[in-house]
């Protein structure tokens, strides 16, 4: 077989001959893939894996994102979100402020309450299990999916529990699932380099390990655009596949690119659509072993989504309702989409659009 500094046309037929026999792609494969321009091979490739895993049907969720406090005691390099308490903005909402808000935006149709926030350590960690379970009593059919593996992490210290323990105490206050965010990429190097200073690499896989084995279905991200290579990106994804190989707990991966809070920041410029395209692609190609790949219109903006819908994707995330975190740090799509909007965004991507639950039930099919 030809190196990895080899004829970038030759590897991508090496790797295409793979993936239409089925065979698991290695770090040089994606490597290899990243090394390439062919971006329309790479997505036909992608979209092939994806066809036969969930034909044409694209997923999406009537949801709301809640944010209880931005005030947090990390300073990771890439965060606009965070304040420090007493700062110009900073806010802790107590859960029954929370559940104010809450009842202003809430509908019949909403399924998922998306929580994740700062981490805040001027309140104790029965704050944030109160927090849960108010909303759990007060709206008992709605999924929790709340608190990141950082802020699991970061509970555990806090409170002097394990992991597991702390699982088990959200859980029986309401806790359904948890969200992918706080791996950013999982490499020391990286996490040195951007003051990831929360939960570390194998921190996250392990509290990600302890819910699984506790029967949670979880989420998975990538942050990236910023100082990885594309080795990192690669071994990010072979971490969570080998932790998918061990549990088969995550449900999907979503990949997120950084945002620039501003022209004076130190990112200068925003992830190009063909990057973002290529990441989705590979991320289809290399996790062999996660149902969904997610399109996160908030960070790829609607147009560019609806692309990703042929390169891999198979989900876009949900209706939202005033999204913050990346809008802090600089997104220019919408903070909301409607469930119209949704549909009418993968129609237009000639898909079949499909309603869900948190754990991919299907709820209706728009066909």
């Amino acid at each position: 077989m030809t190196t990895i500094m080899g004829n970038p046309d030759l590897r991508l037929a090496e790797v295409a001959e793979k993936v239409r026999h089925g065979e698991r792609l290695t770090l040089e494969d994606g490597i290899a893939l990243y090394e390439s321009d062919d971006l329309l091979t790479i997505g036909q490739l992608a979209d092939e894996v994806n066809q036969r895993l969930n034909g044409r049907h694209v997923y999406f969720i009537q949801n709301m994102s809640l944010y209880y406090t931005n005030v947090c005691e990390e300073r990771c390099a890439f965060c606009h979100f965070r304040r420090d308490e007493g700062e110009e903005g900073a806010y802790t909402v107590s859960p029954e402020g929370m559940l104010d808000y809450v009842a202003k935006h809430y509908h019949p149709a909403m399924r998922e309450f998306h929580i994740t926030g700062g981490h805040n350590p001027h309140v104790p960690f029965d704050y944030y299990v109160e927090c849960i379970r108010v909303l759990k009593q007060e709206y008992p059919n709605v999924t929790i999916k709340a608190y990141t593996a950082a802020e699991i992490d970061f509970f555990s210290r806090i409170s002097g529990l394990s992991y597991e323990d702390v699982l088990r105490t959200l859980r029986d206050a309401g806790l359904d699932t948890m969200p992918g965010g706080g791996a950013e990429i999982l490499s020391d190097r990286y996490r040195q380099k951007m003051r990831v200073e929360k939960a570390s690499s194998d921190e996250w896989l392990d509290v990600h390990r302890t819910a699984h084995k506790l029967g949670m279905k979880t989420h998975a991200t990538m942050l990236y655009g910023a100082v990885e290579t594309k080795e990192e990106r690669i071994r990010h994804m072979l971490l969570l596949r080998e932790l998918q190989d061990e549990t088969g707990g995550f449900m999907v991966f979503v990949p997120n690119a950084l945002q620039p809070a501003s022209v004076n920041a130190g990112l200068k410029r925003r992830v190009s659509a063909f990057e973002n395209l290529k990441t989705i692609a590979i991320s289809r190609l290399m996790l062999d072993n996660f149902p969904h790949i997610k399109a996160y219109f908030i960070n790829l903006g609607t147009q560019v989504t609806q692309l990703a819908l042929a390169f891999g994707a198979s989900d876009v995330h949900g209706t939202i309702i005033n999204e913050r975190i990346s809008h802090s740090a600089g997104a220019t799509s919408p903070d909301s989409l409607t469930k119209d909007d949704l549909v009418h965004l993968i129609k237009g991507a000639a898909r079949i659009p499909v309603e869900r639950d948190t754990f991919y039930h299907p709820v209706h099919i728009y066909e």
